[in-house]
């Protein structure tokens, strides 16, 4: 018994060391859990603290990214605006490149228009001054045979008579036909004697209205005829005549100038090949 008393003790005493270090070991393992449970609440601390800042700062965020969102819508609204005001400036800008082209064209044309006015401009200029050259020989051509006509009025024999035409300014009004002798080589011809072409109250009895005459010279050039019937035989302008051979019509004159003994009488384009010198010529009564 004394034998069994002696054994239990010291197991018991291994026992009572074991359980003080296990409870050492338990109070040590508390103390570590304690001290990291104390930790872990500091970290957790902080991680709260460091959430709640984040969510500050996601929120701000958020509000940024909203911000940020509407700016950034506003910016596409400007740029959508700005991208159909830069086509509209395109669409302009093509367009006056276009009139501006167009009108390239029209200057180009116009310059060249205008060049074609003074060139013909300056041909008329120089078309004029030889028409006033040419007006001026007429009249000084109109004088002499106006001075041969008077020759004829008075019967003088063997006059020269050059090729008879008519200035075409002087045709517009019917009574201001002039008769005059052009510059060309005239062909000279001896008149027929007295007889033929002096009117005398004998040979060339004076007329009345209806009574009749000759053609004594054609011009085809202006178409008009010398007739040997003029104011003493009470012949006016505007008098109409009808030309006649061998009894047959030929056509009408009308007179658009007289002189004392002979009278010029226009005719249509249509009978300056028909109408001969010494045809019959008929006055018309009104």
């Amino acid at each position: 018994m004394h034998y069994k008393g002696s054994i239990l003790l010291p197991v018991l005493i291994g026992l009572f060391i074991i359980l003080l270090l296990a409870a050492a070991g338990v109070f040590y393992l508390y103390q570590k859990e304690y001290a990291q449970n104390i930790k872990l609440r500091g970290q957790i601390t902080e991680l709260e603290n460091l959430q709640r800042n984040t969510a500050s700062k996601l929120d701000e965020s958020k509000k940024i990214a909203s911000d940020l969102a509407l700016k950034l819508q506003e910016a596409k609204s400007k740029m959508d605006s700005l991208s159909s005001e830069l086509a509209a400036e395109k669409s302009a800008h093509l367009e006056t490149s276009n009139k501006l082209e167009q009108l390239k064209t029209d200057l180009s044309k116009q310059k060249s228009l205008r060049e074609d006015l003074e060139n013909r401009f300056n041909q008329v200029q120089a078309d004029g001054k030889q028409i006033k050259e040419q007006i001026k020989i007429m009249q000084q051509q109109k004088v002499a045979l106006e001075e041969k006509i008077k020759n004829l009025e008075t019967g003088a024999g063997g006059v020269e008579l050059g090729k008879v035409v008519v200035n075409p300014e002087l045709l517009k009004p019917a009574k201001d036909v002039a008769l005059v002798q052009p510059k060309t080589a005239d062909k000279k011809i001896n008149a027929p004697d007295t007889k033929a072409l002096k009117v005398t109250n004998k040979e060339q009895p004076r007329l009345v209205k209806g009574s009749e005459g000759k053609v004594m010279i054609v011009n085809k050039e202006f178409n008009f005829v010398v007739i040997n019937l003029g104011s003493k035989d009470k012949i006016n302008v505007g008098d109409e005549f009808l030309v006649s051979r061998a009894g047959k019509p030929i056509g009408d004159l009308k007179v658009e100038k007289v002189h004392e003994a002979m009278s010029a009488a226009g005719f249509s384009a249509e009978l300056k090949d028909l109408i001969k010198e010494n045809d019959k010529v008929t006055q018309k009564i009104k």
